[in-house]
């Protein structure tokens, strides 16, 4: 479980670099020239900085464990500052959207929509980080016997268990709710954006569900074989289901307004795979060894490489096509996201190498 202490460094500046790429081409693009595009994609793309926060958040939180310099102070400030993040974030969406004159082709309301959307992720991740504040005993809960299933010393009390699987839950089904909202109301193209493009977040945010009750269950050593398959397996199916949501949207193509959420809906998706890796890790490795577990963390590096390579692809469609002008920003904000989850997998990765020797 040593981790050496430069590397150490290193995995924690990969998401707050991230966060400077997306803050600064947000801002970048928000405080251009008043164009077509430049309101949304400014404000998405700064907000996706949020989540690369949390992100870092939850990689400084393994991090200090792993090279057992984890305190008191570091087991409240990352959490708080994952929540805070979230809470300010979802707060400005809603101050947008709530201030927007009509759900036609407003701005103001696609934009607070999907902004709020990104801080309901920045509270699944948030909670990921307050769940991984014991992540020290998931490699000894592991090493234990297959059937052992003794709470150990130092876990989570069963109300705090409790309050953490049920925040992903409660964020989860209210990016649904904003989904079934506008969605059976569709008959703007702000509406059918809001719809679609939420529709991935609500998807991500399912499979943080995933994410936490793995986490959590695993240091409460309750972690069983139905685990193991229940929670890859919703990711795929969430992360499959949002680009293929997305290609039929690009396939279809009825109005230009399909373009936007059917490009960002892949990018979603392929989130949605960056996570699997780090749940897939976490069900691989328990109780077993892995061979290839030092080879999960390639999986964000292709989905990040995967993002931009579609993000090159969709500019140069924008320089003829300003209706994909939001989608390629979008999708490179996204590329950053996967990218920042590329150190979380490998610091988990770190964390359970014992595993793999076994």
């Amino acid at each position: 479980m040593n981790v050496n202490y430069w590397i150490s460094l290193l995995f924690r500046a990969i998401p707050l670099a991230m966060m400077g790429v997306c803050v600064g081409l947000g801002l970048y693009v928000w405080n251009a020239a008043d164009t077509p595009g430049n309101f949304v994609a400014g404000r998405v793309v700064t907000f996706l900085g949020a989540i690369c926060l949390c992100l870092f958040c939850t990689a400084a939180t393994i991090i200090r464990q792993l090279i057992k310099r984890f305190n008191a102070l570091d087991r409240v400030l990352y959490p708080t500052l994952g929540y805070l993040t979230a809470i300010g974030t979802a707060a400005y969406g809603v101050w947008l959207f709530a201030g927007a004159p009509s759900a036609g082709l407003n701005e103001e309301y696609v934009a607070g929509h999907v902004v709020f959307s990104l801080g309901l992720i920045s509270g699944c991740v948030a909670t990921v980080a307050t769940a991984s504040t014991k992540f020290s005993l998931i490699p000894a809960n592991s090493a234990r016997p297959e059937g052992d299933h003794q709470p150990p010393d130092g876990a989570f009390g069963r109300s705090a268990v409790l309050v953490l699987s049920a925040i992903p839950v409660l964020l989860a089904a209210a990016a649904w709710v904003v989904v079934i909202v506008n969605l059976v109301q569709a008959t703007t193209p702000g509406r059918f954006t809001v719809a679609h493009v939420v529709a991935g977040v609500a998807m991500i945010c399912t499979c943080l569900i995933g994410l936490v009750l793995s986490i959590l269950r695993q240091v409460q050593n309750a972690y069983t074989a139905r685990d193991r398959m229940i929670w890859p397996w919703l990711t795929i199916a969430m992360g499959t289901i949002s680009m293929v949501w997305g290609i039929v949207l690009l396939v279809l193509d009825r109005q230009p307004y399909y373009q936007t959420p059917g490009f960002v809906m892949i990018g979603l998706g392929l989130v949605c795979f960056s996570i699997l890796s780090k749940i897939g890790l976490l069900a691989l490795v328990w109780r077993r060894t892995f061979a290839l577990a030092n080879r999960v963390p390639l999986i964000p590096v292709l989905t990040a490489l995967s993002c931009l390579f579609l993000s090159s692809f969709v500019f140069q469609a924008a320089i003829s096509d300003s209706n994909v002008f939001i989608a390629a920003h979008v999708l490179a904000g996204l590329g950053a996201i996967c990218f920042s989850l590329y150190s979380i997998v490998s610091i988990l990765e770190s964390g359970t190498s014992s595993q793999e020797s076994g």
